[in-house]
């Protein structure tokens, strides 16, 4: 075979070939790596139709307000408040309070519909076009039970806030044991207790303060059980295991927290006057202002000041009862001579009128003439469960038991219960 070698003069021509054609193909790679490719597109939207547009005007009604100068103001024609009215014949959607909320849909301009918010359970929904229609929707709240449980090292209060226990449920705690247990002066370090309630929510929302379904309270080696059932007049009430109410005819203390300064005492000295004068009642210590409630129903038959008792009131119960209520700071703005007083209602606020040397509350409990001690005196308790009801009564009992034990086992504290 025969091969032919470039001779030295022509060996540089072809490196400058091959040079040549090494420098042109990078080019068009380069070139065809980085050209960009440019596409355009023009979309075209149709203008919009004013008669389509929808609008939505939200209304909360305020305290004074009335339906049909609402409706004045958000152009209801009369013709269809008339309607609306002759379809409400049980006055369910004309009788607005504060803070309902009213919602007015319009499209094109043109009002179609009105929503009615009453609270987070109950709307009206009122169709205004061809013909009024008005239609109810009634939610029902989701019921989400809470298992939580407490030790007691210097306050109940306290306590019930430090294991993440929402204030309203304290409160209702310290009212379903108030007829038993007084939460100023008989709650000691090592008390416990455990709460099984329930709180409703719509929508993800909480609508109302959780209700407690179940509870138990030891306090000073004695154990005290609430069960929630209906009672006679089909209202929720307390019961502890056996059946019988916890309810009583007053109350152990007018205060939901203080401290006993002075107890009922005879022979006790004055802190002003220096002398030997009979004490008898007994003293809650408390800030200005702590609200002051009644420990039973009755009448109001007096409030206005009363020589060293400063501002007083004095509440008639049933059976030549009455109690009385001394040194207050002022009254409850609703509060008059004759008045109804429902147990538990607040009356006036805790103040250092009269002959006090600080704030706090005297309070006295007389039977006829005959002063006795509020901190001793026998309290009578109301119905026990109907012995209709009874068989239901131990099911629902058994019932919560059982489910607050389940949880009592996942619970940090339950060693103190076991």
């Amino acid at each position: 075979m025969w091969t032919s070698r470039p001779s030295s003069k022509t060996l540089p021509f072809v490196l400058l070939a091959v040079i040549g054609i090494f420098l042109i193909y990078d080019a068009g790679v380069e070139q065809e790596t980085v050209s960009p490719e440019i596409i355009s597109n023009t979309i075209l939207f149709p203008p919009p139709n004013p008669s389509s547009i929808q609008t939505k005007i939200i209304h909360i009604v305020e305290k004074g307000e009335n339906l049909s100068l609402i409706f004045e103001k958000y152009k209801v024609s009369l013709n269809n408040t008339y309607q609306i009215f002759k379809k409400d014949k049980s006055n369910e959607i004309k009788n607005i309070l504060p803070n309902d909320r009213l919602e007015f849909l319009s499209t094109g301009g043109k009002l179609q519909e009105i929503h009615i918010h009453k609270g987070p359970l109950l709307s009206y929904h009122i169709e205004l076009s061809p013909k009024i229609i008005i239609k109810r929707s009634d939610k029902k709240p989701e019921l989400i039970n809470s298992f939580k449980t407490g030790l007691i090292e210097s306050s109940f209060y306290l306590a019930g806030l430090n294991n993440d226990i929402p204030e309203s449920v304290i409160m209702d705690l310290a009212y379903i044991f108030g007829w038993d247990i007084d939460f100023v002066f008989d709650i000691r370090a090592g008390d416990r207790f455990k709460i099984l309630y329930e709180t409703p929510f719509v929508d993800g929302q909480q609508i109302e303060n959780g209700s407690i379904l179940f509870a138990e309270f030891y306090n000073q080696n004695n154990r005290y059980t609430a069960i929630r059932h209906k009672g006679k007049n089909k209202k929720w009430e307390y019961f502890n295991e056996n059946g019988g109410s916890l309810e009583k005819a007053f109350l152990r203390a007018p205060l939901d927290f203080a401290y006993v300064s002075s107890h009922f005492n005879p022979n006790r000295r004055h802190p002003i006057l220096n002398t030997i004068r009979a004490h008898n009642g007994v003293d809650y210590a408390a800030k200005r202002g702590t609200p002051i409630r009644s420990t039973g129903e009755g009448v109001i038959q007096s409030a206005g000041w009363k020589s060293g008792y400063g501002r007083t009131i004095v509440i008639r119960h049933g059976g030549e009862i009455t109690t009385l209520y001394a040194h207050l700071d002022k009254y409850h703005p609703s509060i008059s001579k004759g008045m109804k007083i429902s147990q538990g209602q607040t009356i006036g606020y805790v103040g250092d009128s009269g002959l006090a040397t600080a704030p706090h509350l005297h309070y006295e409990f007389r039977i006829g003439e005959k002063r006795t001690d509020p901190l001793k005196v026998p309290l009578p308790s109301a119905s026990p469960i109907d012995k209709s009801n009874m068989d239901q009564f131990q099911v629902l009992r058994n019932n919560y038991i059982d489910l607050a034990d389940q949880l009592l086992s996942k619970d940090p504290n339950e060693n103190l219960f076991r």
